[in-house]
């Protein structure tokens, strides 16, 4: 029996201890809400840090007390947490994964013990899994988990999910440990993120700092297709919406109703931290009122900063600060008996958190940076009239889905204190309009939809990535098509060259084959039963002088330029070269604003190639000339043909398929195998008979049957052909 195995930093307890006793409290958060449903299922477990430091002769009892809720400790020294979590994930990837990367401190110590804490999670996760298991890792805290497990269990299906902003390259590339980073994420099949920027940041970090490739969202590693997809995190909706009717709720209603009875409160909730903007709140309330004194003694803005880390020098400062601003609003702006600033430093229970939801005119949630932040969404939520207004950050995670919140830049306190007038001034009508769209969207998108839709997709990755398996030639393939090689008695094989037989490289004129392609072609052609064709889109002096001396078949430059053994070249007739002299100038021109690009020509085609240019300024240009060239092209029969770093403009009439064809005329074989790479290699597969044996190289989106991984295993399968 399958089981799912949840993993995150913290366990979803508060542990308290009582002279010597434990007690064991299910936490409120989010995150444990919407597992609760998974997690307390079966055999399913949740692994985690208990939270508090546990002494040895107590551990085996809290791991008991906690096994009946299926929960598994993982234990930590202090020396652990101060490194791994105070260190490297709140000292370095928190600041830099928020955009304050000035704030990040790259200790080694960190490094090495938050390496060694996700081996421990690693080693006990392995003493649960079987295969066949789903692991879900959630959050920052353990990056290297997921590569860690998959190289020991490579079976398992494995989820990651991100909480908080993935930053852009430029950002992430500062860390020193970057690269170990992203080969940690790439250990899980699907990775999560709250909004489609962070995915893509998350991509173009991946296919800039390491050795792999990513066609839209599908990253390939050692065969495996990767998946980073987009999953707005929600909350439960229904639990606010009950809470309106809690009679505690209902208590603290009245008392707020009591104390602000003429006032218009605007409502602000934060953990403690510089990513969530409170200084910048602060002064744009400050503005407010410098900006509409009509509002003096007619609106308070209650806040409420829970807190977090204040042993640490940057959140002491920070909360000094805040006291300060906060002390000096109320100094400048308060009257005999109204303060405009209601400024608490602690957490509350969720019933009063949700009366003040309730009460509310105006919620004021403006961080810096987060991934999604749920405070909005709690405050949409409990508003079950449609009324009241938010104002929500455009760098929160949450301003994606909640678009008819009044949105604002956090830096912009201008545009704040303009929005709270808006807010307050909003007519009835309007608020409704906006409420009811956000409540439609929070209770769809709830924290249980979440769940499922990142397990449902987390199904369909693992039979995608099946079905890719099901064509990677394996050795029992291999050992089916060479029977049937050995079996029969006249044998066409069509090889492209570039990508196909040499690797790539970045200079065109060094990829000249080496002694032992040279051997292996040898072996093949002085078979009698072999009739071997080299089908290429390389210039036919080049074949000429590379393997001419070989007893095979050349086809070059895609088909314009046929070559039976022993006998001379021959050109397709009714081809036309005139069209160049209109596109070699565009070509030119690309040349000229794309540094390391360049031109070949060939007899009846011309390449552009941008193997040498930066990554991403390629490809834009590829794209740009691909768009600019289908004007010129479509009426004078030109093709265009993008390849792997090259995009090729060719007749028409030229095409491998047909090239290949026409050299089969007349002749019947018992075996067909063609093999290739590239765009134009398709042609080939497309044309040959069904029981033909078709490999693609390097890819699995093909119309080949089967598929190899480059151009090694290419070779190798070839020589088990001849040996």
């Amino acid at each position: 029996m399958s089981k799912t195995i949840i993993v995150s930093n913290r366990l979803p307890v508060k542990i308290t201890e009582k002279d010597g006793e434990y007690v064991l409290n299910p936490s409120e958060g989010g995150l444990a809400t919407g597992l609760g449903s998974i997690y307390r299922q079966g055999y399913n477990i949740w692994i985690g840090w208990p939270g508090i430091d546990v002494s040895e002769e107590a551990q085996p009892q809290i791991r008991e007390q906690l096994k009946a809720l299926n929960l598994l400790p993982v234990y930590l020294t202090q020396e652990e947490i101060n490194n791994y979590y105070e260190g490297f994930s709140n000292e370095i990837l928190w600041p830099v994964f928020h955009y304050m990367s000035v704030y990040a401190r790259y200790e080694q110590v960190y490094w090495d013990f938050y390496y060694q804490v996700n081996s421990k999670f690693r080693d006990i996760v392995l003493q649960v899994a079987e295969p066949g298991d789903i692991i879900w890792i959630h959050d920052y805290q353990l990056l290297l988990l997921p590569g860690m497990i998959r190289s020991e269990a490579p079976d398992v299906a494995i989820g990651y999910f991100q909480h908080i902003p993935f930053p852009s390259y430029e950002l992430f590339r500062l860390i020193p440990w970057r690269c170990e980073l992203l080969e940690g994420m790439l250990g899980a099949d699907l990775l999560g993120f709250h909004t489609f920027d962070d995915s893509h940041h998350f991509l173009n970090a991946v296919t800039r700092l390491l050795p792999v490739n990513a066609s839209a969202n599908v990253v390939m590693v050692n065969d495996r297709a990767v998946i980073a997809e987009t999953f707005p995190m929600g909350i439960d909706n229904e639990k606010f919406e009950q809470l309106s009717d809690d009679p505690e709720v209902k208590r603290q209603m009245e008392s707020l109703k009591e104390s602000f009875q003429h006032t218009h409160m605007v409502l602000s909730i934060d953990r403690l931290d510089y990513s969530k903007g409170i200084i910048q709140r602060l002064q744009a309330f400050e503005l407010f009122l410098q900006l509409y004194p009509e509002y003096v003694e007619k609106v308070i803005l209650y806040m409420i900063v829970v807190p977090s880390r204040d042993t640490v020098p940057q959140y002491k400062e920070l909360r000094d600060a805040i006291d300060m601003l906060a002390g000096g609003i109320n100094a400048r702006f308060r009257t005999i008996n109204w303060h405009p600033i209601n400024y608490f430093y602690r957490s509350f229970p969720v019933e009063v958190l949700a009366a003040l939801y309730n009460f509310a005119d105006v919620g004021l949630v403006t961080p810096m940076r987060d991934g999604m932040n749920l405070v909005s969404k709690e405050y949409v939520a409990s508003r079950k009239n449609n009324d009241g207004v938010l104002i929500l950050s455009e760098m929160a995670g949450a301003s994606k889905e909640l678009i008819d919140a009044l949105i604002v830049n956090p830096n912009n306190i201008g545009a704040i204190a303009r929005a709270l007038h808006e807010a307050l001034n909003m007519p009835e009508k309007e608020q409704q309009r906006r409420m009811k769209q956000m409540r439609q969207v929070v209770a769809k998108f709830n924290i249980a939809h979440w769940v499922k839709l990142f397990m449902d997709r987390l199904q369909e990755v693992k039979q995608y990535q099946q079905s890719m398996l099901a064509r990677r030639m394996s050795l029992d393939m291999q050992s089916t098509v060479r029977n049937a090689y050995k079996r029969s008695t006249k044998r066409a094989i069509f090889l492209d060259y570039d990508g196909t037989l040499v690797g790539f490289q970045a200079n065109i004129d060094l990829a000249s084959p080496d002694q032992d392609l040279y051997h292996l072609l040898k072996t093949l052609s002085d078979d009698p039963k072999n009739h071997v064709v080299m089908i290429s889109g390389r210039k036919h002096e080049t074949l000429e002088e590379w393997l001419g001396h070989l007893p095979l078949d050349l086809i070059a430059e895609h088909g314009a330029w046929t070559k039976k053994y022993g006998e001379d070249w021959m050109m397709l007739p009714g081809l036309t070269a005139q069209w160049k002299q209109d596109i070699l100038p565009i070509l030119d021109t690309y040349m000229d604003r794309t540094p390391g690009s360049f031109i070949e020509e060939k007899s009846y085609s011309l390449v552009w190639h941008y193997r040498k240019v930066e990554t991403g300024l390629g490809e834009l240009r590829a794209n740009e000339l691909m768009n600019t060239l289908r004007y010129f092209t479509n009426d004078i029969g030109l093709q265009i043909l993008p390849g792997d770093k090259v995009i090729e403009i060719k007749n028409i009439e030229i095409n491998k398929g047909k090239a290949a064809l026409s050299w089969q005329q007349d002749r019947e074989f018992d075996f067909m195998l063609a093999i290739g790479d590239d765009y134009t290699d398709e042609d080939i597969f497309k044309i040959l008979p069904a029981e033909a044996v078709t490999i693609k190289v390097g890819s699995q989106v093909s119309a080949a049957r089967y598929y190899l991984r480059n151009h090694q295993e290419v070779r190798a399968f070839l020589r088990t052909l001849v040996s």
